[in-house]
């Protein structure tokens, strides 16, 4: 299975990371053009510095199917937003240092050109890496906790039994999510942590804390079948305006869907108190092609 993968979804978050998001242009309109762009980024998008993501729009340009793939559905409701903004092709360009990633999504930029434009850049960072070797959020809990790990990180993120050209392959979805910092610094050290359900000081979970609690919300094992993902989100910020990339992979969008509706009240009329300091600002969901003799696997898309 570890040949099959993209390895970039499996390693922990880098230090730094792009969010860098194409649109076909007029040109892209062509199905030759796209499988000649998709040629020349392959040698770029390894799986580890670059990894690559097909949105349902572009399998569907180039005549192909990928069981299970569908646009990110908009699932406002109960007061809350959140919507939906399909995307095309989306890569997550990973390193250590942002001047060279910057290189490398001018190289992915190029290899693109003329079909694809960018439409979006987000830069992010890992923050505060601790001893668990989670990093933290800006609100300064730490993200990824409850993340599989090992054998049970890979059958959570990864096709397996589904034939060749799919197995090692990973549906993502990705949401922008705005902070307002102002909003949680105003409340009290406690009810920060039953906004989250965890304390602060020791990353304990609170058996007392509110239905609305995130972790309550989004509890892996408390759905029917579990929901099980592989989290790989980051902090991402821009002048004064900072939040999280959150970026889940999964063998389907089953368990991020889920999840989604049960925060945004769908299952009991409950929402996320995430959503008092914090709101996603688009969402979109891609596939993430498995790898064959250390190439990306293109065969589901007639490559």
């Amino acid at each position: 299975m570890t040949t099959l993968y993209q390895p970039g979804i499996f390693e922990p978050v880098p230090a730094v990371a792009r969010y860098v998001l194409f649109n076909l242009t007029q040109q892209g309109a062509d199905a030759q053009a796209i499988k000649d762009a998709l040629g020349r980024l392959s040698p770029l998008a390894n799986g580890s510095d670059v990894v690559l993501g097909i949105g349902p729009s572009l399998v569907a340009a180039l005549g192909a199917e990928v069981p299970g793939l569908h646009e990110f559905p908009d699932l406002s409701a109960h007061g809350v937003k959140v919507p939906s903004t399909p995307g095309t092709l989306w890569c997550w360009v990973r390193g250590q240092d942002l001047g060279d990633l910057l290189h490398l999504t001018r190289k992915v930029q190029k290899a693109l050109a003329p079909a694809f434009a960018v439409r979006h850049v987000v830069d992010a960072f890992r923050h505060a890496l601790g001893e668990s070797g989670h990093g933290r959020d800006l609100t300064g809990y730490e993200d990824g906790t409850e993340n599989p790990t090992g054998e049970t990180a890979e059958e959570a993120a990864f096709t397996r039994d589904q034939g060749e050209g799919l197995d090692g392959a990973s549906f993502v979805a990705v949401q922008q999510w705005v902070h307002d910092l102002d909003a949680f610094e105003g409340l009290a050290d406690a009810d920060r942590d039953h906004h989250i359900g965890r304390r602060l000081s020791d990353n304990e979970e609170l058996e007392d804390s509110p239905n609305s609690a995130h972790v309550k919300r989004t509890a892996q094992e408390s759905f029917d079948p579990p929901a099980f993902m592989l989290r790989r989100s980051m902090p991402w910020m821009m002048s004064m305006q900072a939040g999280l990339m959150f970026v889940a992979f999964g063998k389907s969008l089953y368990a991020f869907e889920t999840q989604m509706r049960r925060m945004a009240g769908y299952d009991d009329g409950v929402v996320d108190a995430m959503f008092s300091i914090s709101r996603p600002v688009n969402g979109a969901y891609f596939w993430c092609p498995p790898m064959r003799n250390g190439k990306l696997d293109l065969r589901r898309l007639g490559l």
